[in-house]
């Protein structure tokens, strides 16, 4: 069941992602290029498809509000581009192809993941479903997640902690920050567009505090365990850049301990929700036993 969906609703995300980012004119082709290139280069789509799955566990279509659902791609996709850097992680490799800095240079990537970063917000803005309420709410929710308040804090931290170990604790800090922030944005884009009462929206936003830290966790052990064809790019960059993970200081075991524990969680955040949450519970079950 969750194959079948998480299929067809990447399908849906793509469709419309392609429809986007043609270039005004001719000067600035070769900058949409590059903006499209990371953009369409695939990817499992989860946090758009995870704002789609809130919102229709809570009986909303998801369908008139596009532009929103899949703006967070676009800033997922930003964080990427800068992420695989010289100055970051200095990756060439991304979901089995060149990195965007190796095929358009450093300076134009540079632009390509500004150039994502903004769109987003416009595509949120464009929307004509939402209210100005919501859109603002939606707004606010994404930029405070993929600020310095969220994934970019997140990403200073791990840039600041490379080369020495820091606890369990500030481990946890910096993967809320770095990865956990846009997942819980997704959760709560969907739940503004639902307008979800109160209660709703503090268990599922444990339920997304959770998941994102689920996916740090597996993502460690996937760098240890896992093999190119797997990742769609080199595994053991954690380990050459000497950062601290959830193996590095928990083990493989042990990782995949708190994984199972992170996972029990945030199956029981939703046990007291009215909605049809199966697709959210599958996820968690995904997430777990993911091989990339």
């Amino acid at each position: 069941m969750l194959k079948e969906y998480l299929k067809a609703s990447k399908a849906w995300t793509e469709s419309y992602l392609a429809s986007l980012l043609e270039s005004p004119n001719a000067e600035y082709a070769k900058l949409y290029e590059s903006m499209r290139y990371s953009l369409l280069m695939g990817g499992k789509r989860i946090r758009p498809i995870l704002t789609k799955a809130v919102m229709e566990s809570l009986g909303v279509s998801p369908e008139p509000y596009k532009e929103i659902v899949c703006a967070i791609e676009l800033i997922h996709t930003y964080s990427l581009v800068h992420d695989d850097l010289p100055a970051m992680d200095n990756d060439d490799y991304r979901r089995g192809s060149l990195t965007n800095h190796k095929v358009y240079g450093d300076g134009l990537a540079i632009l390509a993941g500004d150039g994502l970063l903004t769109y987003a917000f416009q595509l949120m803005c464009q929307n004509k479903v939402a209210t100005p309420s919501q859109q603002l709410q939606c707004v606010l929710a994404l930029a405070k997640a993929a600020g310095p308040e969220g994934m970019v804090g997140g990403q200073a931290f791990d840039l600041e902690s490379e080369g020495r170990h820091i606890p369990l604790e500030e481990l946890q800090v910096l993967h809320r920050g770095k990865t956990g922030a846009l997942f819980l944005a997704a959760i709560e884009i969907g739940l503004i567009l639902s307008k979800a009462t109160p209660e709703v929206q503090a268990s599922y936003r444990t339920y997304g505090d959770q998941l994102g830290l689920l996916f740090q966790i597996t993502d460690d052990i996937l760098d240890v365990t896992g093999t190119i064809e797997d990742l769609g790019k080199m595994p053991g960059s954690d380990e050459k850049q000497d950062k601290s993970t959830y193996v590095s200081e928990l083990g493989e075991k042990g990782a995949r301990t708190k994984a199972n524990e992170t996972a029990k969680a945030a199956k029981v955040a939703l046990a007291n929700v009215d909605g049809d949450t199966t697709i959210l519970e599958a996820l968690v079950d995904y997430l777990v036993h993911r091989t990339n």
